[in-house]
């Protein structure tokens, strides 16, 4: 019962000062001045190969009777 009191006292202190002080520090990572470009390129990956042709094929159908190009439109 002690090793419990005690784990519970670490779980309610330390560790919660540790797990602050790691939250602090991915905030200021993802906010920090050099990191606008590099999330600007994650944001903008999805849009990069649009006109790229349909790994599907041109006659590949959709679930709905229609090729995958007419239901992109």
């Amino acid at each position: 019962m002690e090793q419990f009191i005690l784990m519970q006292q670490f779980a309610l202190s330390w560790a919660l000062i540790f797990l602050t002080a790691v939250f602090l520090i991915v905030v200021f990572w993802v906010f920090r001045p050099g990191g606008r470009k590099a999330q600007e390129d994650a944001a903008t990956t999805i849009f990069r190969h649009e006109d790229r042709p349909d790994v599907a094929g041109e006659g590949a159908r959709g679930t709905a009777g229609t090729t995958f190009k007419e239901a992109r439109k």
